[in-house]
């Protein structure tokens, strides 16, 4: 699936992110096909995955597009860190590849426009920019990628200081750039989700608060608890 081919897919619609961590009860590829099978019924228009395992075991289960990435460690970059994570998540099916295009150092010290590169010509596959400012949005732009999401917006430096999604940097990124802007990052609600639309968001990424039961029941513990109703 080229990339004009996956946009016009998920105009105006939703994303559904299926991933559990290791550590997390959900893990597991036939938990996660299981997970986009509800997804897909319930009108997701593709989905998000991490890992070859994940991916193949989705890509199986329902006929949607999978934009894919790959987790290596848990800081610094570690969203498809490398080149050879990227040709994994490819082989494994993956239509979009996801990785980290914010300015810091990648593992093996390659630059991210020499690896944006070395993945459009050996690999072919359209990218998705995830990034936590307007500057790195540019950059991954002008490099060649298809789309662009400010997924990592506030996780760079720890926790994020607010629970809500990064209106501003979104729509910044919608107006500053020549490509797609998909919405990503702490949307928690339907009405988060349709704002982001209304801002000009071309399609919306939703994972946790669809995906992750454990998240899910810790917010309602907290507002409980504490009366925070996020």
């Amino acid at each position: 699936m080229n990339a004009d081919a996956f946009l016009a897919a998920v105009k105006g619609k939703l994303i559904v992110s299926c991933q559990a961590l290791e550590d997390e009860p959900l893990h597991g590829p036939s938990i996660m096909a299981k997970m986009a099978t509800a997804a897909k019924i319930g009108g997701a228009a593709a989905i998000r995955a991490n890992s070859p395992a994940d991916i193949r075991a989705i890509k199986e289960a329902v006929d949607l597009p999978v934009i894919g990435l790959y987790k290596r460690g848990g800081s610094g970059v570690f969203i498809t860190p490398t080149f050879d994570d990227a040709a994994a998540i490819a082989e494994a099916g993956a239509d979009i590849i996801a990785l980290d295009c914010t300015d810091r150092q990648r593992p093996d010290g390659v630059c991210l426009r020499d690896l944006l590169m070395r993945i459009h010509d050996e690999i072919g596959k359209p990218t998705f920019a995830d990034v936590s400012a307007l500057e790195e949005a540019q950059a991954a732009a002008e490099y060649g990628v298809a789309m662009a999401g400010p997924t990592l917006s506030g996780y760079i430096d720890g926790p994020p200081e607010s629970a809500e999604p990064d209106y501003a940097l979104l729509g910044a990124m919608i107006s500053a750039l020549p490509i797609p802007v998909i919405a990503e990052g702490r949307i928690h609600s339907p009405g988060q989700a349709r704002q982001a639309l209304d801002i000009g968001a071309w399609a919306v990424v939703v994972g946790s608060a669809i995906t992750r039961p454990r998240t899910i029941t810790a917010r309602f513990v907290s507002a409980l608890r504490d009366g925070n109703p996020c």
